[in-house]
């Protein structure tokens, strides 16, 4: 098998800048809920609880698309990686090639489907 190599590194660099604004734009920093949302909280403005709900959800929300963001970023750079030591494109518990159509669809992975499917399980 054949891998274009040139293909897959542009391909893999450009869901790594995806993934830096993904979380660029999602990043909570340090900041306390309370700090993020002001007076919201601290009971000097006239609020529902449903607008502290809502807050909070967001943010758990923007927590939860910033750690999948982080994690596929781990990802991508693994298989970067792969690409420069030339173990890309190989099952890391098999061996085998992995086929093309998989790389296409998913350019990061680094299992065949049949062993991603047993992992899976």
């Amino acid at each position: 098998m054949s891998i274009d190599i040139a293909h897959f590194q542009e391909e893999l660099e450009q869901v790594h800048g995806r993934l830096l604004k993904t979380i660029e734009h999602h990043d909570i920093g340090t900041a306390s809920l309370e700090e993020e949302t002001g007076e919201l909280l601290s009971g000097t403005a006239d609020n529902h609880m449903a607008d502290t709900a809502t807050e909070t959800y967001e943010r758990e929300l923007d927590e939860g698309l910033e750690e999948d963001a982080r994690e596929q970023l781990r990802q991508v750079e693994k298989a970067l990686a792969r690409l420069e030591s030339g173990e890309y494109g190989r099952c890391e518990i098999c061996g085998k090639e992995i086929p093309v159509e998989r790389l296409e669809a998913v350019p990061w992975t680094t299992l065949c489907i049949d062993d991603a499917r047993r992992l899976a399980r």
